[in-house]
């Protein structure tokens, strides 16, 4: 199942998800541009758990910041990057819309530094490089299920041949998608910390953190509603 639009209008015009989009996209065309040192960026900008206990025990807290900054703007290909910016897409405009511009901006760079820190606590001995925004955006996602948990979501089903589109509320689609991190990321437990992969346990701290901040983060002044009105790709 793919989403690929919701049926949850909005009132405020998303500045900070579209420069967030926008930022992502041109952080990857510039490490497209970096050629044969692009592994070498991202070893050095990716968030090496290893690395991150050692620079906490001696107090090193700004490279810890500052290393979760940039490597929550990575990505490691143009599908990581094209699956990451839909989902953003999708749910990040109207969860903007509810908290309002500049506490959506902190909201997603918190939820992105909790998922990330979920990661490096889980997997404290790995010297792999972790990049990408999908910490954040589970945060997103986490605070759209529980501000719209009734919003239709539109999903593309492949069937063969076939591709058809169809309506699913919102507390399905996103429940769903949180039992597979879960799954995947309790099945990852015991496997060697030096194998390269999906970093679940970033998804699923992130998708807890938007569940359990957005509350304090919501405009006090908003309503939910429900209706027809948004981009469908």
């Amino acid at each position: 199942m793919i989403p690929i639009g919701d049926s949850n209008p909005r009132r405020l015009f998303p500045a900070v998800n579209y420069l967030l989009i926008t930022i992502n996209v041109l952080v990857f065309l510039y490490e497209v541009s970096l050629g044969p040192q692009l592994n070498q960026t991202i070893y050095v900008s990716g968030v090496r758990p290893n690395l991150v206990w050692k620079e906490l025990i001696e107090f090193q807290f700004l490279p810890v910041a500052t290393s979760f900054l940039e490597a929550s703007f990575l990505h490691a290909g143009w599908l990581h990057l094209i699956g990451n910016m839909l989902y953003l897409w999708i749910f990040g405009d109207n969860v903007e819309d509810k908290l309002g511009h500049f506490r959506y901006l902190f909201f997603y760079l918190l939820a992105g530094f909790i998922a990330m820190s979920a990661h490096v606590y889980l997997l404290r001995d790995s010297s792999i490089p972790t990049i990408g925004a999908s910490g954040a955006i589970a945060g997103v996602l986490g605070a759209y299920l529980v501000l719209f948990p009734r919003a239709r979501v539109l999903i593309l089903v492949p069937l063969f041949f076939f591709f058809p589109v169809i309506e699913v509320p919102a507390v399905i689609v996103l429940g769903f998608w949180f039992i597979g991190q879960l799954l995947s990321g309790l099945a990852s437990v015991g496997a060697s910390s030096q194998v390269a992969g999906v970093a679940w346990w970033a998804h699923i701290g992130g998708f807890t953190a938007g569940m359990l901040l957005v509350k304090l983060f919501k405009k006090r002044s908003s309503n939910a509603y429900y209706g027809y009105r948004d981009f469908y790709l």
